[in-house]
């Protein structure tokens, strides 16, 4: 079954997304602040993290920290509306998505649902993918650039494989929402632009000069082979 770890010190916060999760079959774990949410990490195994940014002791984003330097688990950010500068250093930090309160719990399972299925292992098709430098293999979900191997996060793999699998084809920040978040474009396509400063700054040689994932301006992105 999976387990999702809830952490918000609102207990009525709690309480409904505890409820509403087990209602949709997942096993639910609960801390209401950062200290006890590492203990529950430390012990058991949960399959994501739904992390509220403002937090007594460790704070959300110091707790999205430590996760970070330990595993690539999900993690999906609650976070008040005013807290936009909070949501890009989650994202930065290796969030893979978020959420702003007040949020309907029917929407957090839906993105739940979205992160668990590209955080699991696929069956790709595809072959590898090699542009030079670059060497990309799907069937191990790994990245080299010049021989090194490059640690992404799983949405980060997502959109990288996304764009390069189609090469010289441009594609706005609400396409690649619907094709690798698989949101529509109603969702705040700021994430996108976050995943991509990311994935510069992992593969580029010079990030502001970038050579293979190339700003269209007025329009969006494309992986240049």
């Amino acid at each position: 079954m999976t387990t999702v770890l809830v952490v918000d010190d609102e207990p009525l916060v709690r309480e409904v997304v505890v409820r509403y999760l087990e209602h949709q079959g997942y096993r639910t774990l609960e801390a209401d602040d950062g200290v006890v949410a590492r203990k529950l990490l430390e012990r058991h195994d949960p399959s994501l993290v739904v992390l509220d940014l403002m937090l007594p002791g460790m704070d959300g984003l110091e707790l999205c920290r430590w996760i970070r330097n330990r595993s690539q688990l999900p993690v999906i950010m609650l976070t008040a509306r005013g807290e936009e500068a909070d949501r890009i250093v989650g994202l930065d930090l290796g969030a893979d998505d978020y959420i702003t309160k007040p949020f309907s719990p029917r929407e957090l399972v839906a993105r739940i649902r979205s992160v668990l299925r590209r955080a699991e292992p696929t069956t790709w098709t595809a072959g590898r993918l090699a542009f030079e430098e670059l060497k990309i293999d799907p069937s191990t979900r790994e990245v080299f650039v010049d021989g090194a191997p490059q640690k992404l996060t799983a949405k980060e793999f997502d959109l990288l494989y996304f764009l390069a699998s189609h090469p010289s084809r441009v594609f706005g920040r609400d396409q690649l929402m619907a094709r690798v978040w698989g949101y529509e474009s109603a969702v705040d396509t700021g994430t996108v632009t976050v995943h991509m400063r990311r994935l510069r700054e992992k593969l580029e040689r010079e990030p502001s000069r970038p050579q293979r994932l190339e700003t269209v301006w007025g329009v969006g992105y494309r992986f240049r082979p």
